[in-house]
């Protein structure tokens, strides 16, 4: 067993000499695995269509781009931590649950409010179907075929799957998935900036860059692609070469810029899920009690956590007998206090007006 698991690691090295970083090994390996799919998907590339040629340029930067972000991202000490004790708790009974939360109800947004829960709900899920229908079309995934007049035959993976009406409920449903997908992220766009131009809190923490341009983009690529079939349908095609290319190249630009703006929280949301069972695991084991108050306030192996990558990162904060990790915030922020006005405020029993808000 040993012997088996040694050559796994030598041929692990091997590999990974073979390229200068990890970021080229992942790019390298995720455009072989997107040529493979493709090549199968389109039956030995006889399926291809050259127009959506821009949109996999697109997708394929923005690979770069996210590999580039998520393993700077994954080589600092905390996040190895969660990430790597993430995994080995992926299969946990309340993973689906944890799954189904996070990443389709959003449970965890509700407790903020159902406007905002709302708004999460139709600019997530509009995202998300629109990724579906596109990145199949895209690299030759899914396409469809017209042997018989009046019927589609729906190709996946290279696999004839169905048969549907042209003019059918599902038809209509298959060619409308994007227009669907466009109405969902505009009313949730909407609804965001409005929330955010209303809320002074929201005005005076927003920044138009950082915060309100990824949702410009959003509703510009929404919206060019919504006039494509207003085109079509009521104006006959006329503009439709122009309004195509400006909305190709809106998605583009919204791909490039993906990964580096606020909105790359989307590709990172499922890493979520690593975190609340990590959280949840050990807190089930043993709670770490303040060092003043006395209440558990995270895991043991959470705090322990924390004081050895501040350790790592050189970064000491033991104070007297305990060690800051070692106190609840409330605590922590009392303790900060005491520090500049000499009085020990972190030792009076007193909890905080808010210290057990939700949301």
């Amino acid at each position: 067993m040993q012997g088996v698991l040694s050559a796994n690691k030598k041929a692990t090295h091997s590999i990974d000499r073979a390229f200068a970083s990890k970021f080229a090994k992942s790019m390298f390996l995720s455009v072989c695995g997107l040529a493979i799919l493709s090549f199968i998907g389109t039956r030995m590339f006889t399926h291809i269509d050259l127009n959506l040629y821009g949109y996999m340029v697109g997708t394929i930067v923005f690979l770069g781009g996210f590999f580039y972000r998520f393993i700077a991202w994954g080589e600092r000490p905390p996040t190895k931590i969660f990430i790597k004790k993430g995994l080995k708790l992926l299969f946990r009974k309340s993973t689906p649950k944890t799954t189904t939360e996070h990443l389709v109800t959003y449970r965890f947004i509700w407790n903020r409010g159902i406007y905002r829960w709302t708004q999460h709900i139709l600019m997530g899920w509009g995202c998300v179907i629109a990724a579906f229908v596109t990145f199949p079309l895209v690299f030759g995934w899914m396409y469809f075929t017209m042997e018989e007049n009046g019927y589609y035959t729906v190709v996946g993976m290279g696999i004839d799957i169905m048969t549907i009406k042209a003019d059918g409920a599902l038809g209509y449903l298959f060619y409308n998935a994007l227009n669907i997908s466009a109405v969902m992220v505009i009313t949730g766009v909407c609804m965001i900036i409005y929330r955010r131009l209303k809320n002074m809190q929201a005005r005076a923490e927003q920044t138009v860059v950082y915060d309100f341009l990824p949702l410009y983009l959003l509703l510009f690529v929404s919206i060019t692609g919504i006039a494509l079939t207003f085109i079509n349908m009521f104006l006959h095609g006329w503009g439709h070469s122009v309004m195509s290319l400006i909305h190709q190249y809106s998605v583009i630009v919204t791909l490039i810029y993906l990964p580096f703006g606020k909105l790359a929280h989307i590709p990172f949301r499922p890493v979520s899920i690593f975190a609340r069972n990590y959280r949840e695991h050990y807190a089930e084991q043993s709670m770490k009690h303040c060092k003043v108050c006395g209440e558990g306030f995270v895991s043991t192996e959470q705090s322990n956590d924390v004081v050895h990558v501040l350790g790592v990162n050189h970064m000491e904060f033991k104070k007297e007998d305990f060690h800051l990790a070692e106190l609840c915030l409330p605590c922590r922020r009392k303790y900060r206090i005491a520090q500049f006005s000499g009085f020990p405020t972190h030792e009076v029993k007193v909890k905080e007006a808010n210290q057990n808000a939700k949301g």
